[in-house]
């Protein structure tokens, strides 16, 4: 029975409101204010310290996330009135759907690094490196505190966008959202400590990336819990913020490219065009045609931002129908959040996943493997490489140490008596805590979960940096 009273409720950490409004209007208070919201501003979309500011950043691109999901949310309830709200328990909760959906979608980026998905891959290759032979080094006398030591291992180098925004909405932030909004934003739904599953799995796509990290399990289980949301199962709106997101992707890196002067209206018309007539596609090729014909009749100056705008602008009102006609279709599956599927790649015989497929093949080809796009990458690269080096002495020394430089004692590595100055304290704060839960009775689980917890406290630091943050410290701490 499909009842969203028992998925929007009041539940949340501390201080839970008595007025499910109330809660609503809080949380989109809290993601707005949060200092995690504003660093999207300096934060890579495809191009990396960026000057010019009409080139997305993850901030900008998050906005449009956010307004795609409300028009698919507000489309849905209008879709489901035809049978009455009331038959899934959303009458006079249509606010608290739409606006979870949206905020949601504006919380989707906040745990990306600086430099974007290559710097993920960075991170996981330097941890591969240089954190697993650290807690490789621990002695382990048990079967049990092996296979701990083996889990934290294959944690470490599983950092993920999506799983770092779980730790800085309840550790980092302590936003203390309500456990709704929290969810939805657990986009996939394995830990990074759990191996991947195989192809023929149910939950496959839902489990195909990391969701959350070991040190918030608890707190994950919590969620799913309060919210009658089972082991390796999605929150609903979820679904939502996913479709958003890759509906928004469609044609803004397209654009920014145009603005960047990688491509121009001409040729991205080119090829889109080309590459419809290889694949036998009419419906994007007759969008395009049309829209490019209207672009053409007006001044030079406005003709790229007309085809754009027209083009958009149908793409994702057909694009939003699509999304929800499956939603409503098997809304049974995506309420209990075991729709194993994206929305829009459900349907891989429908002209929108065609469509959708080529302007993906599109931006790949002459966008992301662009000279230039690669070889911002490789700056950030070296960047977020060369600061996990220079932080590393902070993993070597060992744990009575480390807690003498928080008491802010002096110890015989006086370069990590330096380095710890510049770590965030709320960074701090969330490794103590999480220390500070450690059962001391058994000392080898307490030297693997402490190391494991400053890895993760190395990692928070230089995944929260901003594009230009990072460059700073780097250009700083290399006396460039």
């Amino acid at each position: 029975m499909i009842d969203y009273r028992t998925k929007l409720t009041l539940h949340r950490q501390l201080y839970p409101f008595n007025d499910l409004e109330y809660s609503i209007e809080s949380d989109r208070g809290r993601i707005l204010s949060s200092p995690a919201f504003r660093r999207l501003q300096k934060r890579t979309q495809v191009f990396a310290l960026e000057l010019n500011a009409s080139i997305r950043t993850r901030l900008t691109h998050s906005l449009e996330v956010a307004q795609t999901a409300r028009f698919i949310a507000k489309s849905i309830l209008t879709k489901l009135s035809e049978k009455g709200l009331d038959t899934y328990g959303l009458e006079g909760m249509e606010n608290a759907f739409v606006s979870t959906a949206e905020m949601t979608s504006l919380l989707h980026d906040i745990g990306n690094p600086p430099f974007g998905h290559f710097a993920e891959e960075t991170i996981n290759k330097w941890m591969s490196t240089h954190a697993l032979p650290l807690l490789d080094a621990v002695d382990t006398s048990t079967e049990t505190i092996e296979a701990l030591k083996n889990t934290l291992k294959t944690d470490i180098v599983n950092y993920d966008g999506n799983a770092q925004a779980i730790r800085l909405i309840s550790k980092l932030q302590r936003l203390n959202l309500s456990y709704s909004q929290t969810l939805a934003v657990l986009k996939y739904t394995r830990g990074a400590y759990e191996p991947k599953p195989s192809s023929d799995d149910p939950q496959s796509y839902l489990r195909k990336k990391p969701g959350y990290y070991y040190s918030e399990r608890d707190y994950v289980k919590t969620l799913q819990e309060s919210l009658g949301v089972a082991a390796g199962h999605r929150f609903p709106l979820t679904y939502i913020m996913e479709a958003a997101d890759d509906i928004s992707y469609l044609t803004a890196d397209l654009e920014d490219s145009v603005e960047k002067g990688i491509l121009n209206l001409d040729q991205v018309y080119d090829l889109i065009r080309k590459a419809c007539e290889e694949e036998n596609e009419h419906y994007l090729l007759d969008l395009i045609q049309d829209k490019y014909e209207k672009a053409k009749r007006n001044e030079a100056p406005y003709q790229f931002n007309m085809f754009f705008t027209l083009t958009r602008a149908q793409l994702v009102r057909e694009l939003v129908g699509h999304v929800v006609d499956i939603y409503v279709a098997h809304h049974e599956a995506i309420y209990e959040g075991s729709f194993n599927s994206a929305l829009l790649e459900y349907d891989r015989e429908s002209d929108y996943y065609k469509a959708i497929h080529i302007l993906k093949k599109i931006s790949t080809k002459y966008i992301y493997q662009n000279r230039e796009v690669q070889t911002l990458e490789l700056q950030g690269y070296t960047i977020v490489n060369g600061l996990l080096d220079l932080y590393k002495p902070l993993l070597e020394i060992c744990a009575e140490d480390f807690s003498k430089l928080l008491r802010d004692e002096k110890i015989e590595c006086f370069v990590a008596m330096r380095l710890i100055r510049r770590i965030s304290s709320k960074q701090i704060v969330a490794y103590q805590a999480d220390v500070d839960s450690i059962d001391t009775e058994d000392q080898e689980s307490f030297v693997l979960l402490e190391l494991y917890y400053r890895i993760r406290l190395l990692t928070d630091y230089i995944s929260g940096m901003t594009d230009d943050f990072a460059l700073n410290e780097y250009q700083t701490l290399m006396a460039l």
